[in-house]
């Protein structure tokens, strides 16, 4: 009669064990089904495709090892940064890894200085040719080298002119004849002097002497330097042959090279600055009086014809000079940026613009004129829009830009490549 009790009371204590343990298991099952059911629509991202890192432009449609490089491809996961043409992303701590630095792109004006080099010369313009007015023949040279400075009136040679005494004795005898009618024929006379090369102070000596002068004495027509001696001693001279050449030291010329890519900011109104190595600490102002309508083919440059005052005729033709050149003229404002955030690729021009949180953005711009560290943005950048000042080339090394920069201003879309890395593999197997 015992039996029967014990044995319901086992099998009730075995329902009630299995009943717990189902609640249990039933409610545990409950918890975690809505984590696995969120966690896949929260993480999940669809890989676009699979690439190698080095060479960025080249996509893959499964993963496998790399044909150009001893590595896994790595996979493009769909709303990664980056995405946009031109725009990657760096981890904030790369980048501080990086010692980036960053400058503002500013609206100004560019002040461009610029610098040349150019030798003394003398100006042509303070140039006189003392010549022959009668024939004869050189008795004496007071002058008998070349670059001899002289003064004006300084005497020069002395010439034995025949006809010279000859049209002396003519009007020294007109004035004295005593008949009517000669007044014109004496004024004819002393103007043929004077066309001889006679000056009033010559002729007004044989008027008060009343003889005629055998020698005609040349004197310096202004100061300067004998640049040409023509003539020496016992040499016979014909009426309008050259003597001997001065130049003037009042004014020399400084001739600059310009580079051609500087021609634009030098006009004829621009002033200067010259210093010269034989007169260290000195500065002399001038004026470009001309551009020379020429470039010379081999080296590229742009003669500019500057005059420079000297009047202690401490300037001497051959010196070196280095000129500075005053900005010609007032220069619109445009956007400017440091120069060293210009990558020049060959056809184009980039800069690396920061767009914030980590993600950079390669940006084709258009540039214009260079002047003191600075350059002009015709085009492709805003006012107040940062650009990388260094590192540019280190972005491009850890995010991967040379794919980037490659395919800026052109199409986007990736060179035709093998969708199966099996199938590039330089051992022709599976990776």
């Amino acid at each position: 009669m015992r039996t029967i009790p014990l044995l319901l009371a086992a099998v009730f204590g075995l329902a009630v064990g299995i009943a717990s343990t189902w609640l249990i298991t039933q409610r545990a099952h409950d918890k975690a089904k809505p984590a696995q059911s969120s966690e896949p629509a929260s993480t999940e991202k669809k890989v676009l495709y699979w690439y190698d890192p080095m060479v960025p432009d080249q996509h893959f449609d499964k993963p496998g090892k790399s044909p150009f490089m001893d590595m896994q491809l790595v996979p493009k996961m769909a709303g990664d940064a980056g995405d946009g043409a031109g725009v990657v992303q760096i981890d904030p701590r790369q980048v501080q890894n990086l010692g980036l630095r960053t400058a503002r792109a500013a609206r100004g004006a560019l002040t461009s200085t610029v610098r040349a080099t150019g030798t003394v010369a003398f100006d042509d313009r303070a140039v006189t040719v003392v010549q022959a007015r009668v024939a004869g023949i050189v008795e004496r040279l007071e002058v008998r080298t070349p670059l001899t400075a002289v003064k004006q009136g300084q005497a020069l040679l002395t010439l034995l002119a025949p006809d010279w005494t000859a049209a002396q004795e003519e009007y020294l005898s007109l004035r004295r004849m005593r008949s009517e009618g000669l007044d014109e024929l004496r004024t004819a006379a002393r103007r043929r002097l004077l066309l001889l090369g006679m000056s009033e102070g010559q002729i007004r000596a044989i008027e008060r002497n009343g003889e005629a002068q055998t020698r005609i004495t040349i004197a310096a027509p202004r100061d300067g330097v004998i640049a040409e001696l023509s003539v020496r001693e016992g040499a016979t001279v014909v009426a309008g042959s050259p003597l001997l050449r001065i130049n003037g030291l009042d004014t020399v010329w400084v001739n600059a090279a310009i580079p051609e890519a500087q021609i634009s900011r030098v006009t004829p109104a621009s002033t200067i600055e010259a210093e010269l190595p034989a007169f260290p600490g000195e500065r002399f102002a001038g004026r470009i009086d001309a551009l020379l309508p020429d470039v010379d083919a081999v080296t590229r440059t742009q003669t500019a014809r500057i005059v420079l005052r000297n009047p202690e005729h401490r300037l001497a033709p051959g010196m070196f000079a280095r000129i500075e050149f005053a900005a010609s003229k007032d220069q619109p404002k445009a956007v400017l940026v440091p120069t060293e955030t210009v990558i020049a690729t060959g056809t184009r021009s980039v800069v690396i613009v920061v767009d914030g949180e980590g993600r950079f953005r390669a940006q084709e711009v258009r540039i214009g004129d260079e002047a003191d560290g600075k350059t002009e943005v015709i085009d492709g950048l805003e006012d107040g829009e940062s650009v990388v000042l260094s590192g540019q080339f280190l972005i491009d090394s850890e995010a991967s830009l040379t794919g980037t920069l490659a395919r800026l201003g052109g199409d986007n879309k990736a060179p035709a490549a093998s969708k199966d890395p099996a199938h590039d593999h330089p051992d022709g197997g599976t990776p």
